[in-house]
This record gives structure tokens, C-alpha cells and sequence, in this order.
């Protein structure tokens, strides 16, 4: 926000390599960029001031009972996705067995549903910015329980993978509508510590999987009993949004925009992809380095335990479920820190602080020293995406905020999802000695470097990316309306606001 005390500064580059570049000297700036429009129409460029660092307690407190009402149910819904989908990959060498394939042919599924998930944010984040949050959710979560129950009763292989691809076509639909509802009704200067939180529905959908798995034990035809806990969870998440009504952000702009013709929403959307087509192609890109991270370190490790280090079903269980554990306190507390340090520095220190830890990660032994190391390694994978809903939530046309996340987060997991299956092909056909002498598959050294290259590639397309923390979205009016209050979309602006205490600015 602008004031008489602000520092001037250059304007935003413009193309590709313009921008690179000044990303790149940004990062080591510590006032942030900010182009502003006063009550003239007139526009500037100019450095602020992060906000102060603020008690998480008082950050809290600047949630209303609405705003966490909102905020609750999309992180239920979003961990509710995550036990479904990890309720496979956390079993992998239960159905290895069940159907008699190999760990790597089972992780096909894994391929497949992260194939069409993109398909589904498409359509589903599509729906939720032209009707609203609620019912495209409501239906994605009631389908996703039936698919689960699908799986269960899939008799053959071929079965099972083609319930799975349509599982992954609808949970697709899941993390835009899901992201958007809880963020949108988010206090500005909350919105850091918030996201870290959110995006952590997606740890503890892990380790609530892993609890179940512990609790079922090691039997082969055990797997099935986790997958009904997790149509119950998604049945659940379905008829609990079915309770409350549309965000009051999105009816408010919905009323203010009046009638949007479908025309309307067409035309609106091709100009901003002609005007937004660099961004949607970066946010692509920095999801797909993203989505090979989390599945490479973790859909794998379970196996590995047991593979390599030669840990029995419960003890590989409960390590993966101290894993996990530091994942959703590293995603908190620094997507907290990315409210002052900012969202790129904050993902840049995670995934170099992982890439430090890789020997420590992969080289110990036991249950003990593994979940320590399990524990400490995605307290920093998850720690950088624990910026991610907000970061791209930032960066997105305002009134796409549930197509523009959804779809590129989608499209990066659609880019990289055979990595599973590529860790599990490799390891399978490797070999190293563990620890009692015996030749086993090397799953530790294949996660080991495919982790450090990936790591390293976030850190490089962050720093050269944008960012545009503290910009106010929620009062964005839908996708349409400007089109249909004859507003050209090129002109539109949204607000933006580094400081809490001054009045606001927007930026175009």
C-alpha cells in the first residue's frame, strides 16, 4: 500500500527473460516490488516493507467463526482426497500381492490417477468459478467415496487400474474448489500461516492412512478395510459441505456482477489466458518440479523400509507416520514464515535445507533413526509446499482462483506422475547389500538423487518466478463479470496490501 514514505522503484519488467532477471535481483532485496493505482487511475511502482511478524495466536484470532467454519471444511476435504489417494500408496506391497504384479506395475495406478487429475481440475475448477465452491466439491467427494468401494470389489488387475483412472479424473476436481473456499475467507495478513495449514491436510491425510494401515496389520487382503475407511471419510467430506452455504465472498461478487453469460465467461477467459499464458506456463512448470518432490521422497519410502531396510509392516507404518507428522509441523510453521521472509525465500531455504539432509534420510538404520531422519527430511519437502495454496493463490487471475491453482497443480502432477513408478522401476532393478548382508533393491539411492536434482530445480525456477505476496483477492468479482459490466479485463485491478495499517492500493 502506498504512502508518502514508500521508496520508488522500477517498473515490473516485461517478457521473459526481462522479468527472469528481475526476480532473480528481487530475491535478494528485502522491500518488495509493488505496482499501485491511486484514486486518479494513476500508476506506480514501489518498494514496501514486509508486514511485522506477528503472534500465530493473534492470527488466529482475525478469523471470524465463519472464516474458520470455511477454512475447517476445506481442510477436510482436501485430507479426506489425500487418504483416498494415499491409501494405495501406502500398500503397495499388500497389493503387489493381492493381484501377483510387481510393486513397480502396481504404482501404474498411481501413473494413471495422477494423469487425469488434471482433467478433473479443469472441469471441476472451471464449474466452481463459474456456479461456486459448493456443489462441484459436493459431488467430487460423494463420486470419490463410490470409487473407493469400486476398488475394493475390483476382481481383476485391468479393473483396478481403469476404477483408479476415473478415481484420479475426480479427484482432480478436489484441491482448486477446496484452496479457494478455505483462502478466500482468509484475513490478509493470516493467509501465510493459514495456507501452511491447508496444505498440510494433504500430510495428515498420509498419516491417517498410515494409522489405518497400522491398525489393520500386514495381512494381504487387509488393504480393503483401509479403503472403506476412506470412502467413509469422502462420503463424510460431501455431506458436511452440503451443510453450509456458498462462501459469502463469492455470492457478494456474484450479486455485484449480476447476470454472467456463459458468452460472458468465455470471452473473459480467453483474454486473460492471452494476457496471463506466461504465468499459467510458469505456475506449470514450478508444479511439476513440486509434484515430482512430494511423490519422490515419499510415495515410495514406506517400501523402502521395508525393501532395504528390511523394517516389518509396522514399524515401516509407523516411521512413515513420523514422517509425516514433521511434514504437517514443517508445512506450518514456514508457511507462517512466508508471511514476513516472503513465499520465495521461504520454499528456496526448505528445499536446500532437504537437499543437506539426503545422506542423513537414506543412510541409517531402524526404526528409531529412520523416522528421525523421515521426520526432519519433510519437515522441509512439506515445509516448502506448505507455501504453495497461498503462493499460487497470489499469483493467479483473481477470478480463477479455484480454475488457475487447481488446473496448474494438476497439470504438474499430470507431468510427473509416473515418478512413482520411475523410482520403483529403477530401485527394482538395482541392487546394494544392506545392513544384514543380503542383496537388496536400491530404493534409497535412487530417491536419494532423483530427490537432490528436483530439489535444486525448484530452487532455481523459484528464484527466477514471480511473487506477489499480500495481494487482496477476495473481493475479485467473478469470472465474467467484468465482461459483462462492459470493464475491459486488461484494466481490471485487484488490491494489494503488504501492511495491514494503511489504506489500500491495488495493483494491475
Amino acid at each position: 500500500m502506498a504512502t508518502a514514505h514508500d521508496e520508488p522503484a522500477d517498473p515490473l519488467a516485461k517478457g521473459t527473460f526481462a522479468t527472469a532477471k528481475q526476480s532473480w535481483g528481487d530475491l535478494f532485496i528485502w522491500k518488495q516490488r509493488v505496482v499501485v493505482v491511486n484514486e486518479d487511475g494513476e500508476a506506480h511502482t514501489e518498494w514496501q516493507s514486509p508486514p511485522p511478524l506477528k503472534n500465530p495466536i493473534s492470527l488466529f484470532m482475525l478469523l471470524s467463526a465463519r472464516d474458520w467454519l470455511y477454512f475447517l471444511v476445506g481442510l477436510y476435504a482436501w485430507t479426506a482426497d489425500a487418504f483416498d489417494f494415499h491409501a494405495l500408496s501406502i500398500q503397495t506391497v499388500k497389493l503387489s500381492k493381492y493381484y501377483d504384479r510387481s510393486k513397480t506395475e502396481i504404482t501404474m495406478a498411481i501413473t494413471l490417477t495422477l494423469l487425469l487429475r488434471s482433467v478433473g481440475a479443469a472441469v471441476f475448477g472451471g464449474l466452481g468459478d463459474r456456479f461456486g465452491r459448493k456443489w462441484p466439491m459436493v459431488f467430487n467427494m460423494i463420486i470419490l467415496g463410490f470409487l473407493q468401494i469400486a476398488t475394493i470389489y475390483s476382481r481383476t488387475f485391468q479393473q483396478f487400474l481403469a476404477v483408479r483412472s476415473l478415481f484420479g479424473l475426480f479427484m482432480g476436481g478436489v484441491y482448486g474448489n477446496a484452496v479457494a473456499m478455505a483462502l478466500e475467507n482468509c484475513p490478509t495478513a493470516a493467509r501465510g500461516l493459514m495456507s501452511g495449514i491447508l496444505q498440510q491436510g494433504y500430510s495428515f491425510g498420509f498419516v491417517l492412512a498410515a494409522c489405518a494401515n497400522l491398525g489393520v496389520g500386514g495381512a494381504t487382503e487387509s488393504w480393503k478395510t483401509v479403503f472403506w475407511i476412506a470412502a467413509g471419510l469422502s462420503f463424510g467430506a460431501g455431506l458436511v459441505r452440503c451443510l453450509f452455504p456458498e462462501s459469502k465472498q463469492f455470492r457478494e461478487a456474484k450479486k455485484a456482477g449480476n447476470h454472467i453469460s456463459a458468452v460472458d465467461f468465455w470471452r473473459e477467459t480467453k483474454q486473460m489466458m492471452a494476457k496471463e499464458w506466461r504465468m499459467c506456463i510458469y505456475c506449470i512448470i514450478l508444479m511439476t518440479w513440486f509434484n515430482y518432490y512430494s511423490h519422490t521422497s515419499q510415495d515410495s519410502y514406506t517400501t523402502f523400509m521395508i525393501e532395504q531396510k528390511e523394517l516389518g509392516n509396522s514399524a515401516a507404518t509407523r516411521a512413515s507416520i513420523w514422517m509425516k507428522v514433521g511434514a504437517c509441523v514443517g508445512g506450518t510453521i514456514i508457511g507462517y514464515l512466508s508471511q514476513f521472509v516472503g513465499r520465495r525465500r521461504a520454499i528456496i531455504v526448505s528445499t536446500l535445507m532437504s537437499c543437506a539432509l539426503i545422506p542423513a534420510w537414506i543412510l541409517p538404520e531402524g526404526e528409531s533413526s529412520l523416522s528421525a531422519s523421515g521426520f526432519f527430511m519433510q519437515f522441509f519437502v512439506q515445509g516448502a509446499w506448505g507455501v504453495i495454496p497461498i503462493h499460487l493463490n497470489e499469483l493467479s487471475p483473481p477470478a480463477y482462483r479455484s480454475s488457475f491453482p487447481g488446473l496448474t497443480y494438476q497439470l504438474g502432477n499430470m507431468i510427473s506422475s509416473p515418478s512413482a513408478q520411475i523410482v520403483n522401476a529403477i530401485a527394482e532393478s538395482h541392487f546394494v547389500t544392506s545392513h544384514t548382508g543380503k542383496t537388496v533393491e536400491a530404493y534409497g539411492p535412487t530417491m536419494g538423487i532423483a530427490t537432490v536434482i528436483i530439489a535444486l530445480g525448484i530452487s532455481i525456477t523459484t528464484a527466477l518466478g514471480p511473487e506477489k505476496r499480500g495481494r487482496k483477492f477476495e473481493n475479485a468479482a467473478p469470472a465474467g463479470a467484468n465482461v459483462g459490466l462492459g470493464k475491459d479485463v486488461e484494466k481490471a485491478v485487484d488490491v494489494v496490501s503488504l501492511d495491514e495499517g494503511k489504506p489500500p492500493s491495488r495493483d494491475v
